[in-house]
């Protein structure tokens, strides 16, 4: 029976990191918050991905200070957040104390919906980020990465989906990273998850390839509950598709979201002119990438070779790394391609080409997905390649994260000369040398301040 359609808007997180290279900053954020959550919808995604790390990197802000003014000025909307699994927020897998300590603290600061997922669908990966947020009071919804190759037919995705049920999922996503969901393959697969597990299903598609909003429409015939969308300003091209264009395409229908299009105008027209601010950074003209559909990765992979191979003055090779991509994804086991396999299976390619001999130079993060350290892959790898690279070296087969001591009374330790509340661990435990930096810098400047504030007393009280 068709129902209302919900939509989460990811503006605020995934449509600048799409476009605007995570630049947008929290004072841009805050001003139309309050009409953003007057709107009505599902939630807001406006955490976690890659976020919290420019934060740090790029616009010397506090993440969590982020999160906490985004939860004072949107007090009636849900908060959502991208979570890697064990991965958290980084790119490689973290001890156990900082995942349990981190999606506390999240909580904590004011999310309410955390979107787990990890990049080989190894559940393993997942399990205690989503038994922790369960027992913290959070709504987990467990993410099924969606990708093509040999392994990947419906039968994969009904048991991944299945299995993430029984983890307790509270909801579940389909996260479509490189745009590659097709409208039929779309219906078909919903109708089948929905009819075997009975639980709220989100779709999550990058507009890449120009079908996300076609598949939109046919996943909700099929029965799926929400859609992830971007304000019109920030979204198609490698973003998702526009909010404004799924409500009124909905409107009218069984499935309308009952959302205010004037009110959504009135949002548009403020992103459109903050979007002006960051010309310097816009990697978005809206148009459509056909690549994705033949090399199958995300956009952001394409502006990544292109910035490196510049950097070599090996433009022109671009097409022998494209071709390049679906080779050394074949040899890892065909993983999915979102963070972190996405950069490693990106970078390795790169270097197999520039090299001129495959696998002659070889990334540290691919001896570690070689030696399990990632999780299990897909299919077995290429056992020729294995052993070309890590030897006779027997990959390991349990959770990587078993292997992994506490990292917290470290990180606590070290960050203690710039630490002011415990999240400052956490981001220190996260990225050492970014944290650490931002944390020194923010110290030195409020000393500074301390400093001219006794200076002006003294020159108030003993006048020249």
């Amino acid at each position: 029976m068709p129902q209302k359609v919900s939509i989460t808007d990811t503006t605020l997180r995934d449509g600048h990191q799409s476009l605007l290279a995570t630049r947008l900053k929290t004072e841009d954020m805050i001003p139309i918050a309050a009409q953003m959550d007057a709107i009505g919808f599902y939630s807001l995604e406006v955490w976690g991905g890659a976020t919290f790390d420019a934060c740090m990197r790029f616009l010397n802000e506090d993440p969590w200070e982020r999160l906490q003014a985004l939860r004072q000025a949107m007090p009636r909307t849900k908060l959502q957040m991208l979570l890697r699994g064990q991965n958290l927020l980084g790119y490689r897998h973290y001890a156990d104390d900082v995942v349990t300590e981190f999606v506390k603290m999240s909580i904590k600061n004011g999310i309410d919906i955390l979107r787990i997922f990890d990049a080989l669908n190894d559940i393993r990966n997942m399990a205690l980020a989503m038994k922790v947020a369960k027992e913290e009071g959070g709504h987990v919804q467990a993410t099924i990465c969606y990708t093509l190759g040999p392994v990947y037919d419906d039968a994969y995705y009904l048991r991944l989906a299945r299995n993430l049920a029984d983890l307790g999922a509270d909801s579940l996503c389909i996260k479509d990273m490189a745009g590659l969901l097709t409208p039929a393959d779309a219906y078909r697969l919903v109708q089948k998850i929905k009819a075997e597990v009975n639980l709220p299903l989100q779709l999550h598609c990058h507009y890449t390839s120009g079908m996300a909003a076609m598949t939109y429409l046919k996943a909700v015939e099929a029965g799926a509950d929400v859609l992830d969308t971007a304000m019109s300003p920030l979204a198609l091209g490698t973003s998702q598709p526009a909010t404004e264009t799924m409500v009124a395409a909905l409107a009218g229908t069984p499935w309308d979201t009952g959302l205010d299009l004037d009110k959504l105008a009135e949002i548009a027209v403020y992103f459109r002119q903050v979007r002006k601010k960051y010309r310097e950074f816009d990697v978005g003209d809206g148009t459509v990438d056909a690549n994705v559909l033949r090399y199958q990765i995300p956009g952001g992979m394409l502006s990544n070779f292109m910035s490196q191979l510049a950097q070599q003055n090996a433009l022109d090779r671009l097409p022998e790394v494209l071709a390049e991509v679906p080779r050394v994804r074949a040899d890892l086991g065909y993983p999915p391609l979102v963070t972190p396999s996405s950069q490693m299976v990106g970078a390795q390619a790169v270097l197999n080409v520039l090299a001129g001999e495959r696998y002659k130079m070889v990334t540290r993060e691919v001896k570690d997905y070689l030696r399990g350290l990632y999780g299990q892959p897909p299919v077995p790898v290429n056992e020729e390649i294995r052993r070309k690279i890590i030897g006779d070296e027997e990959p390991i087969t349990c959770r990587p994260a078993d292997l992994l001591e506490p990292q917290l009374p470290a990180a606590r330790q070290e960050v203690a000369p710039y630490m002011e509340k415990e999240e400052d661990v956490l981001s220190y435990a996260l990225f050492p040398a970014v944290a650490k930096q931002f944390l020194a810098e923010r110290l030195a400047a409020r000393t500074r301040v301390d400093y001219e504030l006794v200076a002006a007393a003294r020159e108030a009280y003993y006048p020249a």
